[in-house]
């Protein structure tokens, strides 16, 4: 008779740990399921931002290209001073763009090591 009580008791015991590993493991599933949504919804934000640098740098690409235009026709048309000051005006412009696209360019890569990195994570989080 003793013996079942030990048996029962141990048997309880197991239970009951059972119980509480079975706890923790639905608490660490949870845990991972939220970090996981937070990466995707932080990937989500990296890639809106991606696209809108993606957008910025076509902006300034095409503005770059419009301003080359432009030095062009008017070195076409450089005849006496003002040609000459509408040129280095428009140089100045174009050295301007320039740089914001290569603002642009480091920003874009920028959010891609980021997206990179959060898609990263969010791999090794649903594994």
């Amino acid at each position: 008779m003793e013996a079942i009580k030990k048996k029962m008791q141990m048997l309880k015991l197991d239970k009951e740990n059972a119980i509480d590993r079975a706890e923790q493991a639905e608490g660490d599933k949870k845990q991972a399921e939220d970090r996981c949504k937070q990466l995707e919804e932080e990937q989500q934000g990296l890639q809106k931002k991606l696209k809108g640098t993606e957008d910025e740098v076509e902006k300034y690409s095409e503005a770059v290209k419009e301003a080359q235009e432009k030095l062009e026709q008017a070195e076409k048309k450089a005849t006496g001073g003002r040609a000459e000051a509408e040129v280095a005006s428009l140089n100045r412009r174009i050295q301007l763009v320039e740089e914001e696209l290569d603002r642009a360019q480091e920003r874009l890569a920028t959010a891609l090591l980021k997206l990179e990195e959060t898609e990263k994570m969010a791999d090794e989080s649903e594994r």
